[in-house]
């Protein structure tokens, strides 16, 4: 750009621009991350961003402690080479991908950013089975199915992170809205209590229009609220959540209203779980409440951790 404007390079460092990727030069700081991306497409052939950033971009749930990874991940073909550049994580394989337009770039498309995170379950990374959940949940839901997951994953020759995308699968549904709304589903179906309806709309017997609860179990008649302090915690809030209860409630549903406080221990994951079970009629004894805690590793991997553990001890007798 600075050749066209006929400016020398060192006219272009008197200037004092910004430098937010090397060989560009901004007037203002490209601090957002559509920026930072297009910022980076203009020197950059052939690619498509990826993983962390490709999630971002579409507006993907991560956990927080991915937060502080500000690096671009860019994919190109194989036959390319891999990105090698300062704050920029290549990667290779691009032919291989779905790859959609995003706000002027080239982003590999949702199903295949699900599996792509296969490879971030290792040690030393912050992202494990829940949080593939949470993010397949996610793309099934803005997709409206769980198949294009299955179709991209089945695609993929020896995928990185493969048990663990397989035992995620197992687990994805179509519905939820949040990380929370999942991750609080994930407790109560370990636990062994019937899956409910996501964001279903409830419609009272005069047909008036009540409301979209997270969850719904409708033989029942109970609704579950997951309450986001990001969204429910304003006093204002509280009270247009309280007349909506109030609806649900003269409609003879019953209304749990559940926080993050209530799945953040096995404690707490413990007492939501017996209060839903009396609420839908299921015996304390059918339930697993060992099974209620978050998973990290899915259980193959587990199983043969046990396993190769075992033959070294074997091995040292």
């Amino acid at each position: 750009m600075a050749t066209v404007w006929g400016l020398t390079r060192r006219q272009v460092y008197a200037l004092d621009l910004e430098s937010p990727l090397r060989g560009v030069r901004t007037v203002q700081p490209a601090e957002s991350l559509h920026a930072r991306c297009a910022a980076a497409s203009l020197v950059l052939e052939c690619h498509a961003f990826s993983h962390v950033t490709a999630a971002r971009l579409h507006g993907l749930p991560l956990p927080r402690a991915l937060d502080d990874d500000r690096r671009l991940h860019v994919m190109r073909d194989a036959r390319d080479g891999a990105v090698r550049r300062e704050n920029v994580v290549g990667h290779r394989g691009l032919l291989e991908r779905d790859v959609v337009g995003l706000h002027g770039l080239a982003v590999v498309g949702l199903a295949d950013t699900w599996v792509d995170f296969g490879e971030l379950i290792r040690p030393g990374v912050p992202f494990g089975l829940d949080d593939l959940v949470v993010l397949g949940d996610a793309v099934a839901t803005t997709l409206g199915s769980a198949d294009p997951l299955h179709e991209a994953l089945a695609a993929r020759v020896r995928p990185r992170g493969k048990l663990t995308l397989l035992e995620a699968l197992e687990w994805i549904r179509v519905g939820s809205e949040s990380a929370g709304e999942t991750r609080t589903r994930l407790v109560l179906s370990r636990a062994g209590l019937p899956e409910p309806e996501l964001n279903v709309p409830v419609f009272s017997s005069t047909g008036r229009w009540l409301g979209r609860p997270d969850m719904r179990w409708p033989e029942q008649r109970v609704l579950l609220e997951y309450q986001g302090r990001e969204f429910h915690d304003s006093e204002d809030q509280r009270a247009l959540d309280a007349v909506r209860f109030a609806g649900f409630e003269e409609d003879c549903w019953t209304v749990v209203a559940t926080w993050n406080d209530d799945v953040n221990s096995d404690e707490a994951r413990s007492r939501l779980v017996l209060r839903m079970a009396d609420l839908l009629d299921r015996p304390v004894e059918s339930l697993h409440l060992s099974e209620i805690h978050p998973r990290f590793f899915s259980t193959r991997m587990l199983q043969l951790a046990e396993l190769r553990a075992r033959r070294l001890r074997q091995h040292g007798g």
